[in-house]
């Protein structure tokens, strides 16, 4: 499986106390939209690699923090939903647990519909036996090659039935194509932003390429890997430059909002001055260019979430940079 993000390894965190916790009202208005429910917690993949058991021991932790704000749903494979199963009863009615199920890689369509057809199998038995807690709201999955449209048809016949969040996830250099591809469908296009490796992390032209996609075809994006450090910086870990998340989201939702080119886009995207990014009650700034509160929320619509394997280095950041309150 690739690598969803390129932090260090993580250890389980203490679980919160069983009172309610309030959230932060500390963080800036507008830092709060653009980041709202925006981390999909995937502690499973590289390089934290935790376990199942200790990765939702953290995620229950979260779930019951003053950060929840930030929280999105848990990515877990298909394939490990019956492991999952008898560790769930560490989420309930007031702290569930949302999962983002993410489907197996194929390259050929007759393999994509059969793990399709175990994917939908799998949700509806996962949901039923823990509905109360547990709610499935998001799927993932790497698109077969082939015709997108011929893959559409076969995902609409066999999860049509189910009310899912749907993202199709394909290469960097065919993201404006396949983006294109999905106009009109209901479903969502998932970026890889990053890896293990420098070889795995793609250009702000082509991110910049995919971000204006999205918003001329009204398609959600979201992203995944190498996202958990606010502001473009290189990291010698991977020997390269990892992207910002400030950097993708705001310039997602910026350049929705003004109708950015690519080449704005990804002036953006390559801005490793964190002062450049400025948060109050009204409005997100970046240099001259400006977007209210208020339609942050709107544009997160499309410019939806990012899945990182540490939920904690985003905070941890943040909080360096004076932008962040939480706990």
């Amino acid at each position: 499986m690739s690598p969803e993000s390129t932090a260090g390894p993580q250890t389980p965190v203490d679980e919160a106390d069983d009172c309610a916790i309030e959230l932060d009202t500390m963080s800036p208005p507008a830092l709060r939209a653009l980041l709202a429910n925006s981390i999909d917690y995937a502690g499973l993949f590289p390089p934290a690699d935790l376990a199942l058991g200790p990765a939702l021991t953290n995620h229950a932790a979260y779930v019951r923090s003053s950060d929840r704000w930030m929280l999105g749903t848990f990515v877990l494979p298909v394939g490990k939903f019956s492991e999952a199963h008898p560790l769930l009863g560490q989420f309930d009615k007031e702290n569930p647990l949302q999962i983002s199920a993410l489907g197996a890689k194929t390259s050929k369509p007759a393999d994509f519909r059969v793990e399709l057809e175990k994917a939908a199998k799998s949700i509806k038995e996962l949901q039923a036996q823990h509905n109360d807690a547990v709610a499935i709201t998001q799927f993932e999955m790497p698109l077969p090659t082939g015709p997108v449209d011929a893959s559409l048809a076969t995902a609409r016949a066999l999860l049509g039935d189910l009310a899912l969040k749907i993202f199709w996830e394909a290469p960097a250099d065919a993201a404006a194509k396949t983006i294109e591809a999905l106009s009109g469908s209901g479903a969502g296009f998932k970026l890889r932003t990053g890896g293990v490796t420098k070889e795995a992390f793609p250009s702000t032209a082509q991110i910049a390429r995919a971000l204006v996609a999205a918003a001329k075809h009204r398609v959600p994006i979201k992203f995944t890997a190498g996202l958990h450090h606010p502001v473009r910086h290189f990291h010698a870990s991977v020997e390269t430059t990892m992207h910002g998340f400030l950097n993708v989201l705001g310039a997602g939702v910026l350049a929705a909002e003004h109708r950015w080119s690519k080449a704005r886009t990804q002036e953006m995207l390559g801005d490793d001055d964190a002062n450049s990014f400025v948060f109050d009650d009204e409005m997100f700034q970046w240099r001259d260019w400006k977007i209210s509160t208020a339609q942050i929320a709107q544009r997160r619509q499309l410019i939806t979430s990012l899945g990182s394997c540490s939920f904690d280095e985003p905070r941890d950041d943040l909080r360096a940079l004076g932008l962040f309150q939480g706990s």
